[in-house]
């Protein structure tokens, strides 16, 4: 994945301060004197993995030029519990109304990169990587798999059109060709795509063997068993790499990856991150 841009980091922040800010923070307004100066700090409240840095300063900056930040750590760091992550002093009411939607990004974000981080050291050792998925906040797609990469895990397919995944709905629609769906859609997806990797879902080890067979690069192994991911490591090497996927936990990544396959996929990374817990605490 390119690097997120700063003008695409602006534009979400802007669009968040104008749900949150609206016509203006009232509580602020009516208690903060307008020349008040203020010091704070954000620091973890739990052991994470950081992510987000850049929408934090993107966000009091916003709001106020005149706010000085200091990062005390880079994203993909490990915090501990209590650690400063970023210093932040000037206008307090800008510090004020920024908070929240800079701790929004910054716990989403982070929450992202502290389960990715999990599921990375679980599968230590062996020969597999961890890849995210297309299951991600609407809008937020670039943003979590930035953090799934700050975390330690490998981007797979930014969308629909940097990759050929050809899935179980895609070979159901060529059910009826010969010699089967699977040698038919490898073919077309070659002639009309010949610049883009091509990889194939398969339920079954005779979906394994087509796909081989077919010259797929890559083999996704859905809802496999480890005896049945073992069984079809040994059909595709090789010949095509391979990718476990289906209800990974993180209980269990590590009996998968064992199996020997190339990747794990894990949609969890991005639809079931928790956010996790940073403060932003004033300073007396």
């Amino acid at each position: 994945m390119d690097p997120l841009r700063a003008e695409e980091i602006r534009h979400a922040v802007q669009l968040a301060l104008a749900e949150d800010v609206g016509s203006g923070d009232v509580t602020t307004l009516a208690t903060v004197p307008e020349n008040a100066i203020a010091k704070a700090v954000m620091r973890a409240r739990e052991p994470l993995v950081l992510a987000g840095a850049a929408f934090v300063e993107t966000a009091f900056r916003e709001l106020s030029p005149d706010i000085q930040m200091t990062r005390a750590v880079q994203d993909g760091h490990r915090a501990a519990a209590d650690e400063v992550l970023l210093s932040v002093s000037g206008p307090a009411r800008a510090i004020l109304s920024a908070e929240r939607v800079a701790l929004n990004f910054a716990q989403r974000l982070s929450g992202v990169a502290t389960l990715t981080s999990q599921f990375v050291d679980a599968v230590k050792g062996t020969p597999a990587q961890i890849l995210d998925t297309r299951k991600t906040t609407p809008g937020w797609r670039r943003f979590e798999k930035y953090a799934v990469a700050c975390g330690g895990g490998i981007n797979h397919r930014l969308g629909l059109f940097d990759m050929v995944l050809i899935k179980d709905n895609h070979l159901a629609a060529l059910k009826d060709e010969s010699p089967n769906a699977v040698a038919v859609a490898v073919q077309c997806a070659r002639a009309k795509y010949p610049g883009l990797k091509v990889e194939v879902e398969a339920d079954t080890l005779d979906q394994v063997e087509q796909a081989v067979a077919a010259g797929a690069d890559i083999v996704l192994l859905d809802n496999m068993t480890p005896i049945q991911l073992r069984l079809a490591v040994r059909k595709c090497k090789g010949a095509a790499q391979t990718e476990a996927s289906g209800g990974v936990s993180l209980a269990g990544v590590r009996a998968i990856a064992e199996t020997g396959v190339d990747f794990i996929s894990v949609g969890a990374l991005t639809h079931s991150a928790r956010a996790v817990d940073i403060g932003l605490d004033f300073e007396s």
